[in-house]
């Protein structure tokens, strides 16, 4: 142990942050989550590819899978989860008020949100609003959208965006708010509204699973706001926002270490330091989340890398047909990166 590395755990453990071994403070939401041998997680009502419930009431997305690696990790079990379906509005509500243990529902990372109580987890999903409509409008830019009637759900930074967007341009619309997602999507193919507006990628999942004839709407080519989606705990537990977050990480680094859900045991026995330390093979990072030394070697085991968990719910094969994009590794020029497991 360098001299470095023990005068930091000292301070470290004189703050009460770390324990006498090294081991981090049990803190209640982890606490909560292993006496209940369940993970409670808050989810959307149904968008695909990113939190829907099949006929059977399985959930699948990469909203869900994020749960589920948590679960793995905590667990040692991704089916030991509850999914609690909430609306734009309930969301927040419900997991200040501890009804839920993470938030992980295409929520968007913003001061506000940041500043009132809540904590969030890396960036799951690099998205930004945008606008659908029937072809038959004739339309093929947002800025031909003066006087439009456009359906927006309440709560969302989608309603401000929407506000602010029109507001710049110098455009008006009439707005059609409602809560409910299945109710907005319902309006919206009946013709009573002309736009609809949310993420990229939300009206990619509606236009590939909802609409009767996918090739009758377009989504025009602006992209009017920055929408970084992430999990949200609440403010104040720092061993569970801690857990989340190098949970979410182990999933990009796993990726770019060629970890994957079929040969994470065989990566157990890597020459490569930085696997090892990953997967807990070497060392006890773990020990510092008040984790076992492998956590994150079940939850990539369980679950897939974030490039597995991308491509099965939003990539290429999938009806949403998305590009990784802004999603792709940093080393293929996307946004996605994990500081160093060490």
């Amino acid at each position: 142990m360098s001299l470095r590395f023990s005068t930091m755990t000292a301070a470290l453990m004189a703050l009460g942050l770390i324990g006498m071994g090294g081991a981090a403070q049990a803190g209640p939401t982890l606490d909560a989550v292993k006496a209940r041998g369940q993970l409670v997680c808050g989810v959307n009502t149904g968008l695909a590819g990113f939190s829907n419930p099949d006929s059977q009431g399985k959930w699948t997305g990469l909203d869900v899978d994020v749960c589920r690696a948590v679960a793995a990790a905590v667990l040692g079990d991704a089916n030991k989860v509850r999914y609690t379906p909430l609306s734009a509005q309930q969301r927040l509500t419900a997991l200040q008020a501890g009804e839920i243990d993470i938030l992980s529902r295409n929520t968007t990372w913003s001061l506000t949100r940041d500043a009132q109580g809540l904590d969030f987890a890396p960036v799951t999903y690099y998205d930004g609003q945008g606008f659908m409509v029937n072809k038959s409008l004739g339309v093929t830019s947002a800025k031909q959208l003066d006087g439009a009637t456009v359906c927006v759900q309440p709560g969302t930074t989608t309603e401000l965006n929407l506000a602010d967007y029109f507001r710049a341009n110098n455009m008006s619309f009439k707005p059609v708010v409602i809560e409910a997602l299945d109710e907005v999507n319902a309006a919206f193919f009946a013709g009573r509204c002309d736009v609809l507006t949310t993420d990229v990628s939300g009206l990619a999942g509606i236009r590939a699973t909802v609409a009767t004839k996918p090739d009758d709407f377009l989504i025009l080519p602006e992209v009017v706001s920055k929408e970084p989606l992430a999990p949200v705990v609440r403010h104040g537990d720092d061993q569970w926002r801690d857990i989340v977050r190098w949970t979410v990480y182990a999933l990009v680094e796993a990726e770019e270490k060629g970890v994957t859900s079929a040969n994470a045991d065989e990566k157990l026995k890597s020459a490569d330091p930085g696997v090892q330390r990953l997967l807990g093979a070497q060392g006890d990072l773990g020990k510092l989340l008040g984790l076992e030394p492998q956590w994150s070697h079940r939850a990539v085991k369980q679950v897939g890398n974030y490039g597995e968990i991308f491509e099965r719910n939003l990539g290429k094969s999938t009806p949403l047909k998305l590009e990784r994009g802004l999603n792709a590794l940093w080393l293929n020029g996307g946004l996605m990166y994990a500081p160093p497991f060490r």
